[in-house]
């Protein structure tokens, strides 16, 4: 059973991991240095792009978008970019241009899924009025052949008739 904390544990871990390897490089040059400072910005705007809650973005998956959350300039990226796009990868939801994507063909599927329908149904209307054709054509085919088994027994009563005009001449 699944607990509220296993739920999207792998963006979590992506955000937490950003957020330690964050706070373990500002320590690293010091808690009040400017590189700290723009760090833990970065570091911060990795995790609000990686939960898809952007500030000052446009919320791409992109170095430029996470600069621009970062309120830094991309030049100032370069240490993290790799870290960025690992966490990026790492991600368990698409991306958004993979999601638009997948919602471009979710859509074409459903109405490919709609077409087939309407044409299942015309083909089921069809296939009822065919079997109504059969069957008044079934009937017709029966009435013929009583028709013609009753001219038959009239022809063959005609035929038991004597030809009184032949023994004559005889």
């Amino acid at each position: 059973m699944s607990t509220p904390d296993d739920v999207g544990a792998r963006p979590r871990s992506g955000m937490a991991l950003a957020q330690l390897v964050g706070t373990a490089l500002a320590s690293a040059h010091g808690a009040d240095s400017g590189d700290a400072v723009e760090v833990r910005a970065i570091t911060d705007a990795m995790v609000r792009l990686l939960i898809g809650t952007p500030m000052r973005s446009d919320g791409k998956l992109t170095i430029v978008s996470l600069a621009a959350e970062a309120g830094l300039r991309n030049n100032k990226l370069t240490g993290l970019k790799d870290l960025f796009y690992a966490l990026v990868k790492a991600r368990d939801p698409l991306p958004e241009v993979e999601s638009e994507t997948a919602q471009a063909r979710a859509a074409k599927q459903q109405q490919d899924l709609a077409q087939v329908r309407a044409e299942r149904d015309d083909l089921r209307t069809q296939l009822q009025l065919m079997a109504q054709i059969v069957q008044v054509l079934e009937v017709e085919n029966h009435r013929l052949k009583e028709t013609n088994r009753n001219l038959e027994k009239q022809l063959a009563d005609h035929a038991k008739v004597p030809d009184l005009t032949r023994r004559r001449r005889s």
